[in-house]
C-alpha cells in the first residue's frame, strides 16, 4: 500500500507521523494532505535505512541537490563523497544523474550510504545502455526503458523524473513557434529524438497506466518532468511550455486517482516578473500537486555564479507557493561540479528556501532569525555560529579574523555599534 493509498484510507503511516513531528504540524494535516495530492513522501520501502521527508502544503522548502558521474568523470568515489556532503550541507534529497562507469553501482552506493530519499531520471541508464549496446542513445525499444524504470524501482530509488508530458503534440507546437534554445532537458532531447526518429508517441505518456503499476508496486513518488522547460528568458513561459503542463496536469489526476504519489517538475530560467505567474499557473492546472523547480534562474548572464541568480528565483518562487528547490551550482552551464561547489550550491538554495519559508510561515521559520537578532545584539557568537545556515563557514571566518578576548569583531573593533548602544542605551534606560 503506497502513502498515498493509506491517506485516502484514513491511515496516518509511521512516515506521516515522523515527518509531521519534524515539521510541527499535525500528524492528521499530513495524512489529508497526501490523500489530497498536496503532499508526497517520497520513500521506497526497499530503501534501507531511509528518513522519511514531507514535501507540498504547509511543509517547510525542501532543497534537492544533483550529483553523477559523467563520461569523462565516472569516480564512484567522489560522486559519493558529493552526495555525503551535499547532506550535510542541509540537502534534503539526492538525485543521481550518473551517465559514466557503472551507473548501477554508483546508484547502489548511493541508496545504501544516504538516509535521504534518492531520486533518478531512469531516461538516462536507458540512453546510456543504448549507445553501448546500439551504438545511439536513442535507439533503444519501449520494453528496455520500461525494464530500467522497474529495476531502479526495486533497488530502492524513491522518486524518478519521468518526462510524461513531452507528446508528439508538443514538440510540433514547439517547431511551429520556434525557441532560441529549443530543448535543453536532457532526458526530454532523448525523448523527443526517440519519438522523431520513430515517428511514434511517447512511451511514457502512452503507456501511462503501465508507468503507474511499478510506481505503485514500490510506492515511487513520479516527478513529472518538463522536458520543455525553458533554457532562457527569452523562452519563459511559451505555448509549447505551456501545453506540456496542459498534459502535466492530467497525468496528476491520473496518478492520484490510480494511487501514485505525484509532484510536477517546473522552468529553469524565468525573469523575476513572470515567477508569480508562472507558479499560480502550474499550482491551478495541476491540482496543487507539489511544484519542484530548478532554480528558477533569473538571468542568462552569471555563469560562475548561477547560484545567484538561482537562489534569487528560487526565494520568489518558493514565497509564491514552489515546494521544492533544486539547487543550482556555480558549475553550472560550465562544467561537472566538485564537492565545494556542490556544498555551495546547498548552502546557496538552503538560504532562499529558508527566505521563503518566513514569508510562508513554517513554524520555526521566523522564530530562529529572531534568535539570530538576539544573538547579534548580545555579541553572542557561539549562538549566532549555531543558528547559521553554514555554521562551518560562520566559525571559520569568526576565528581565522578575530583573536579569541575580543568581545567585538575586526571589522569595527571599538566602534561596533552594537557595543555602543548596549552601554548608553541601557544606561539611559535604568535611570529613568
Amino acid at each position: 500500500m503506497t502513502q498515498l493509498e493509506a491517506a485516502k484510507k484514513g491511515v496516518v503511516t509511521e512516515e506521516m507521523k515522523k515527518v509531521a513531528e519534524k515539521e510541527g504540524v499535525n500528524a492528521e494535516i499530513i495524512r489529508e494532505r497526501v490523500a489530497e495530492g498536496r503532499i508526497v513522501i517520497p520513500f521506497n520501502r526497499n530503501h534501507r535505512g531511509l528518513k522519511p521527508c514531507g514535501i507540498g502544503k504547509g511543509l517547510s522548502t525542501k532543497v534537492n541537490a544533483n550529483i553523477g558521474t559523467s563520461e569523462k568523470f565516472p569516480f564512484l568515489e567522489s560522486e559519493l563523497s558529493k552526495a555525503i556532503a551535499a547532506v550535510e550541507a542541509g540537502a534534503d534529497t539526492i538525485m543521481d544523474l550518473s551517465t559514466g562507469g557503472d551507473l548501477e553501482k554508483v546508484r547502489m552506493a548511493i541508496l545504501s550510504s544516504i538516509d535521504a530519499p534518492v531520486g533518478t531520471v531512469p531516461i538516462y541508464e536507458v540512453g546510456v545502455m543504448a549507445q553501448n549496446k546500439y551504438g545511439s542513445v536513442i535507439d533503444f525499444t519501449e520494453e528496455e526503458l520500461f525494464e530500467v524504470i522497474e529495476k531502479q524501482a526495486e533497488e530502492g530509488v524513491d522518486f524518478m523524473t519521468v518526462h510524461c508530458g513531452l507528446t508528439i503534440e508538443a514538440v510540433e507546437r514547439l517547431r511551429r513557434e520556434g525557441r532560441i534554445t529549443d530543448i535543453v532537458s536532457r532526458g526530454g532531447s532523448f525523448i523527443t529524438a526517440w519519438m522523431l526518429k520513430n515517428e511514434k508517441q511517447n512511451p511514457l505518456y502512452e503507456h501511462f497506466d503501465r508507468l503507474l503499476e511499478v510506481a505503485r508496486k514500490y510506492d515511487v513518488t513520479l516527478s513529472l518532468g518538463d522536458g520543455l522547460r525553458p533554457g532562457c528568458l527569452a523562452d519563459a513561459t511559451d505555448r509549447a511550455q505551456i501545453q506540456e503542463l496542459l498534459i502535466l496536469g492530467e497525468l496528476v489526476q491520473e496518478a492520484i486517482k490510480q494511487g501514485v504519489q505525484v509532484m510536477v517538475e517546473g522552468p529553469g530560467h524565468v525573469p523575476i516578473d513572470q515567477i508569480e505567474s508562472n507558479i499560480r499557473l502550474q499550482k491551478r492546472l495541476c491540482h496543487e500537486a507539489p511544484f519542484y523547480v530548478l532554480g528558477p534562474l533569473v538571468t542568462d548572464i552569471a555563469a560562475g555564479y548561477d547560484h545567484i541568480a538561482a537562489a534569487i528565483g528560487g526565494a520568489i518562487a518558493a514565497a509564491c507557493g514552489a515546494d521544492f528547490l533544486c539547487y543550482v551550482t556555480p558549475a553550472e552551464h560550465l562544467g561537472l561540479p566538485d564537492e565545494e561547489d556542490v556544498r555551495i550550491g546547498v548552502i546557496a538554495s538552503k538560504i532562499a528556501a529558508h527566505a521563503a519559508d518566513i514569508v510562508k510561515g513554517i513554524p520555526g521559520a521566523w522564530e530562529r532569525d529572531l534568535k539570530m537578532a538576539k544573538a547579534r545584539k548580545n555579541l553572542d557568537w557561539e549562538e549566532q555560529i549555531k543558528l547559521s545556515i553554514d555554521p562551518k563557514k560562520a566559525r571559520k571566518y569568526r576565528q581565522e579574523r578575530n583573536s579569541s578576548d575580543v568581545k567585538t569583531c575586526t571589522m569595527c573593533g571599538k566602534f561596533c555599534a552594537m557595543d555602543i548602544i548596549a552601554k548608553y542605551l541601557n544606561k539611559e534606560k535604568s535611570s529613568c
